[in-house]
């Protein structure tokens, strides 16, 4: 069905965040642009808002990560750091002894051990809390892309497939009459 136009608009790019739906048809180069100037912005560019809270609960959750991990982590290396160095003024590590352990009768290199490897367990995750923040990132930008990309792609409901049986002949001139039986696949969308 279509409609009568009394007037036709014009679209600029500077109109495109602006223009009607029907005029708009968003540019992959500048969603990938506006996605890596700032995580989000690719996807408003898009047109596909629902996708924001996702994309802004992942760095939200990510950075607490981060932050969690890494205050842990600098915890653990000053009492680490301390009981190492073997300075009866930096005493840190005491702070870190498990209740009701005395300080005086504790197994320092079991403690040693205990400290190095809590150290090391949340340097990993605060490490890998700052991959999975910039995979984050990389993934907001490809599905920028991706979205502009595909934004007219037809979804049409008369997607359909036919199975038949096919008979199928050679047409070379020597093979006269040589044929062989197959099924023939058809997609029509």
């Amino acid at each position: 069905m279509r409609r009568k136009v009394d007037s036709v608009m014009t679209a600029t790019s500077s109109d495109a965040l602006f223009a009607p739906a029907y005029l708009f048809k968003p540019s992959p180069r500048k969603a990938v642009i506006y996605s890596a100037i700032f995580p989000g912005l690719g996807q408003i560019y898009n047109r596909k808002y629902w996708k924001l809270p996702i994309l802004y609960g992942g760095f939200v959750g990510f950075t607490y990560a981060i932050s969690w991990n890494n205050g842990y982590y600098r915890d653990y290396l000053g009492a680490y750091q301390d009981i190492m160095d073997d300075d009866p003024g930096t005493y840190r590590w005491r702070d870190m002894l498990p209740y009701g352990l005395d300080w005086e009768s504790v197994d320092q290199e079991w403690f040693k051990g205990v400290l190095q490897q809590r150290k090391d367990y949340y340097r990993y995750y605060r490490d890998l809390s700052i991959i999975g923040t910039v995979a984050l990132y990389l993934v907001a930008i490809v599905d920028a892309y991706v979205d502009a990309q595909l934004f007219d792609f037809d979804i049409s409901p008369d997607l359909s497939m036919r199975v038949a049986p096919a008979l199928l002949k050679e047409e070379r001139p020597m093979n006269k009459g040589n044929s062989a039986y197959g099924v023939q696949w058809s997609f029509s969308f």
